[in-house]
């Protein structure tokens, strides 16, 4: 994917992670917002090369909760 293209697919996909991040959470969405721009998994789906932009919503919620829980992400082996 050309890198100009990343910002118009991550403004689809972040709306529903953070969507689910508040229902299955049950917090606020200033406190997902929070969450999710502080997390490292956001940090890698800024980064193109990781390809992690093309995982589903539910995955990519998987390992926001994982990194919420451990601390820690583990990406998949595939990206």
């Amino acid at each position: 994917m050309n890198s100009d293209k990343l910002p118009a697919f991550l403004s689809v996909i972040i709306p529903r992670l953070l969507s689910k991040l508040t229902e299955t959470k049950g917090i606020t969405e200033q406190e997902a917002i929070q969450i999710l721009y502080n997390s490292k998994l956001y940090e890698a789906l800024e980064q193109e090369e990781t390809k992690l932009w093309h995982l589903s919503v539910e995955s990519l919620y998987s390992l926001l909760d994982e990194e919420m829980k451990t601390g820690i992400i583990t990406f998949p082996e595939e990206q």
